[in-house]
């Protein structure tokens, strides 16, 4: 891969935006035609997510904010 911050590698290669990509991304994931193209790294791009939003959501809980 090369070095640098990911969204700016993202418009690099891709020519768009982060938000773009990763709606773009959501959209391929969910097409049912990608899932049979290349199962195992359709299921491996949802687990990433998933682990990432769990985890995420954890560290939220774990340190609420206080008002």
């Amino acid at each position: 891969m090369f070095p640098g911050p990911k969204s700016a590698q993202i418009r690099a290669r891709l020519g768009m935006s982060s938000p773009r990509y990763y709606r773009r991304l959501g959209e391929i994931i969910s097409d049912p035609e990608s899932q049979r193209y290349d199962p195992m790294t359709v299921k491996r791009v949802i687990r990433s997510r998933r682990q990432r939003r769990t985890a995420r959501y954890e560290v939220k809980s774990a340190h609420p904010s206080v008002k």
